[in-house]
């Protein structure tokens, strides 16, 4: 077999219950590939999105109805490093990835305030288009279960709201596009031990301001919820887990308040029906 092959086998075989069960569970339960879609599964140069790829062209093989996908990188402006890992990782994998240009990186580095926050809202803004000149109905992003549920916490913690990543939302600027989330259920630690299984090493973070600007991971709010995370489960090794379900399993008799298109609405609008 070719190294690709053996990749590929690696997903079916040794991860089937880590990975692609999990895969496909999402896919089925949530919905979220479905007959004669159209695809454009984006690439980042990360360990997630690359598996992703892999997974959604396995599904492409041999799933049980046909669609389309599109493999796409968006180069902000990577250095010439990042780009060719980039382009040798995917002939390793065997994904024929698409290129486009944007100038991200650079208009970032001129911002002080919140560029963190502008790059994702960028990144955002030039895939969706991208995916309608491709004739696109979704767009598939590499987000996994430890997403999940770090940004469960840090919505809690310091937006102070309880809401959670979604496994798949309709684009409220772009008609007719749908992102989808296939990993939602894969834990990191599977997607590691995936890669180094298989003696593969992708981009961690490529981003030229982040590391001008030399930002310590270990200060970082999200890193702050790995720590958090990763101590809670040596009292309980499932708190991962359960904070997970929790999102799934909302009891609203004992929520104080609840919003939902913008409209909120607190419990005493039908407190006194309740004892009846």
């Amino acid at each position: 077999m070719e190294r690709y092959q053996e990749i590929e086998r690696s997903i079916i075989k040794k991860f089937r219950r880590e990975i692609w069960s999990k895969f496909m569970k999402s896919v089925q339960e949530c919905e979220l590939i479905q007959e004669n879609d159209v695809i454009m599964v984006c690439i980042s140069g990360g360990k997630d999105s690359f598996l992703l790829a892999k997974c959604i062209q396995e599904l492409q093989r041999h799933g049980k109805y046909p669609f389309q996908a599109h493999y796409v990188v968006m180069d902000p402006g990577y250095t010439e490093t990042n780009r060719n890992k980039i382009i040798e990782n995917a002939k390793i994998l065997n994904i024929p990835i698409e290129i486009f240009e944007s100038d991200i990186f650079e208009v970032v580095s001129k911002v002080e305030s919140s560029p963190c926050y502008l790059c994702a809202r960028m990144r955002r803004g030039f895939l969706y288009s991208r995916a309608q000149e491709l004739g696109c109905n979704k767009i598939a992003l590499g987000h996994h279960f430890n997403d999940v549920i770090e940004t469960t916490l840090l919505s809690m913690f310091y937006g102070a709201e309880i809401k959670t990543m979604m496994p798949k939302l309709h684009s409220e600027n772009f008609e007719g596009l749908e992102l989808i989330r296939p990993l939602y259920r894969v834990k990191e630690d599977s997607i590691i031990a995936w890669a180094k299984f298989n003696q593969l090493t992708f981009l961690n973070c490529a981003c030229r301001f982040t590391e001008k600007s030399a930002i310590d991971e270990e200060m970082s709010k999200r890193k702050e919820m790995k720590t958090l995370i990763k101590n809670m489960q040596k009292k309980n090794p499932d708190i991962d887990y359960n904070i997970f379900k929790a999102l799934d399993n909302v009891n609203l008799n004992c929520v104080v308040g609840t919003k939902k298109k913008g409209s909120y609405h607190n419990f005493l609008e039908d407190y006194e029906e309740t004892k009846r």
